[in-house]
């Protein structure tokens, strides 16, 4: 978990009377620019994890992603937010707001296929939990194709999830937040909280389960069946 500073020469007495993020916070709405690059360390890894997994390629995530920090930037001297789980619940709306005009966005164009690969290097820095959806292929090209295949159906699946399932798995796997913060994000109970993220894994796991053994590459099928002669 992050690990907040005083930020702004604040004296002792007022570091005992106000947390360290709310600090932070109030010092980026002033226009500090040591507390802007705080808070977008922070929640980078949540921003982009939340916009990675309803997005079908890494570099429009790269870009959505700018697109969220820079509206932060932005915006940040009216949001009405003054601790860190309402805050990290106005960013995320930014979030949603963005992957929206995206979409918007898209229908408007014609279809086109990626093939950029998902690689190892970028994801190093997001939460384990997280990243044990996405696969990491070597430089062959067909393995990055399958790659991109098997991280659309995720994309799918997640997509499939409701809005407060999304940011729960956001706050609690990506973040690292407790209960009780996500709670506070959210606008509900702790038990409430415990119940979206079982039922969130739960969903993801019968939804990817609906990838039948039929739909199975060849290649794979072969290997699965090398290996239950071994």
């Amino acid at each position: 978990m992050f690990s907040w500073r005083s930020i702004g020469g604040v004296s002792r007495d007022q570091e005992k009377q106000t947390p360290v993020f709310e600090q932070t916070l109030a010092h980026a709405k002033k226009g500090n620019t040591e507390a802007m690059t705080a808070l977008y360390r922070h929640f980078l890894p949540g921003v982009f994890g939340y916009i990675t997994a309803r997005v079908p390629d890494r570099s429009t995530a790269e870009d959505l992603t700018s697109e969220v920090f820079l509206k932060m930037v932005e915006k940040i001297g009216s949001v009405h937010a003054t601790e860190e789980a309402s805050f990290a619940a106005w960013l995320l709306r930014v979030a949603r707001v963005t992957i929206a005009g995206y979409y918007r966005q898209r229908e408007k164009q014609p279809d086109t296929v990626s093939l950029t690969p998902m690689d190892k290097e970028g994801d190093a820095w997001i939460n384990e939990s997280y990243t044990a959806f996405v696969n990491h292929p070597d430089t062959d090209p067909v393995l990055r194709s399958e790659a991109r295949e098997d991280w659309e159906v995720v994309v799918r699946a997640i997509n499939n999830l409701t809005e407060e399932q999304r940011l729960v798995l956001v706050g609690r796997l990506i973040l690292g937040y407790d209960v009780a913060t996500m709670a506070r994000m959210i606008g509900k109970q702790a038990n409430a909280v415990k119940a979206l993220q079982f039922r969130a894994l739960q969903s993801l796991h019968r939804l990817l389960a609906k990838k039948k053994p039929s739909e199975e590459r060849p290649a794979q099928r072969h290997k699965l069946s090398k290996e239950k002669i071994r």
